[in-house]
């Protein structure tokens, strides 16, 4: 009997529900191709839940993510539900689902294709394959935080007034098994794990700088270096090949897996996987926001989401031929010369497409 996959579909916000309908195209295709079928389950998460149900995500919903194989997400958000409460905004249903899945390692891989090489803001780009492996469920967005007024009044002679706060903590079992997936994805790449972190001012980061040492003298192939992130900002941009894997906090990941994002070309070509403990569903999602500017313009690149797919069938699904030949198939695509709007240059003899032409070209691909 073919093995059968149930799979939580949130389209989200904005461009969310286009990109996810591309990316289910192609999931279907590779189903039939490689043997294997899916029920998938519609839910709604974000601004969406918001509208319907006064919160971003509902404890049915949450319960429907946990009784599936895997979870694939569009995009949550947008300016419409920016003046909402912080404790209600879209953005909630995301660390809601990271935490309620267990979802504690993300993993965002930063590629560069060789033929988008001119849509980096970096000139002479190339060899770029990163992967960020960014503790997911700790740190500051998930620590102690609040508000409150106080009467101090600082040096100067101002006073302070209206104060908030939020809290980085981190424990050792939270980074341990963080670093060990790391070292663990750096075995089966090019051998090198750089740690990103602040141990010269926070202490949260001084114990992730201990543990990494420890850890490191499990694996003496891999070669290691540390760095603080505001070097790895500008490190980035001035040697981006010589990156293999990189392991760090939450919010630290969050900001250097975007900046690779540009590197890279367009953010509408990268995936991520957020993984739990094995049997937990994964959440996979491309890395980019709901873009409610071009929402049903037909500009959106699915390819991220689509990529995504290909993330979910090797992580989640156990189905790595399927997620190999969509890779192949969108860099067949790429090198074939078709382009959404975020990387078509006019003029260059590139072949414009939207998104629903683009996926048309990699489900051809696919055979």
């Amino acid at each position: 009997m073919a093995d059968k996959y149930k799979i939580a579909v949130i389209e989200g916000d904005g461009i969310g529900p286009e990109i996810i309908g591309e990316a289910l195209k192609v999931l279907d295709k590779v189903s039939g191709l490689y043997g294997f079928s899916m029920q998938t389950v519609m839910l709604d998460a974000g601004g969406v839940s918001i509208d319907k149900n006064g919160v971003p995500l509902t404890d049915e919903t949450l319960a429907a993510c946990r009784n599936s194989d895997a979870v694939l997400l569009g995009a949550v958000g947008g300016p419409k539900w920016d003046g909402l409460d912080p404790s209600i905004r879209p953005e909630k249903a995301l660390l809601g689902l990271r935490s309620g899945l267990g979802l504690y390692a993300n993993l965002r891989p930063a590629k560069l294709f060789d033929e988008l090489a001119h849509a980096s803001p970096i000139k002479d780009i190339k060899d770029v394959d990163i992967l960020f492996v960014r503790e997911l469920t700790g740190g500051i967005y998930f620590g102690d935080n609040g508000e409150y007024d106080s009467d101090e009044v600082l040096p100067d002679g101002t006073v302070k007034g209206h104060v908030a706060y939020d809290t980085e903590c981190y424990s050792e079992g939270e980074i341990l098994r963080i670093l060990k997936i790391a070292f663990e994805a750096a075995k089966g790449r090019r051998q090198k794990v750089t740690l990103v972190d602040k141990a010269n001012v926070l202490a949260s980061s001084r114990l992730w700088r201990k543990l990494f040492g420890q850890v490191a003298k499990d694996y003496p192939d891999i070669a290691t270096e540390c760095l603080y992130v505001d070097n790895c900002s500008m490190q980035l941009i001035s040697r981006p090949s010589e990156f293999d894997v990189i392991v760090t906090s939450n919010m630290f990941g969050d900001i250097l897996s975007d900046e690779a994002g540009m590197i890279t070309g367009s953010v509408g070509m990268l995936p991520s996987a957020s993984l739990g403990t094995p049997g937990t569903p994964g959440l996979f999602e491309p890395i980019h926001g709901s873009a409610p500017d071009i929402a049903g313009t037909g500009k959106a690149n699915p390819c991220a989401a689509i990529l995504s797919v290909a993330m979910m069938l090797r992580y989640s699904l156990g189905q790595p031929l399927a997620a190999d030949a969509i890779e192949r198939a969108v860099a067949d695509v790429i090198s074939s010369g078709f382009r959404t709007s975020d990387l078509y240059r006019e003029g260059s003899g590139e072949i414009f497409v939207n998104l629903s032409e683009i996926t048309l070209a990699i489900l051809k691909t696919l055979g």
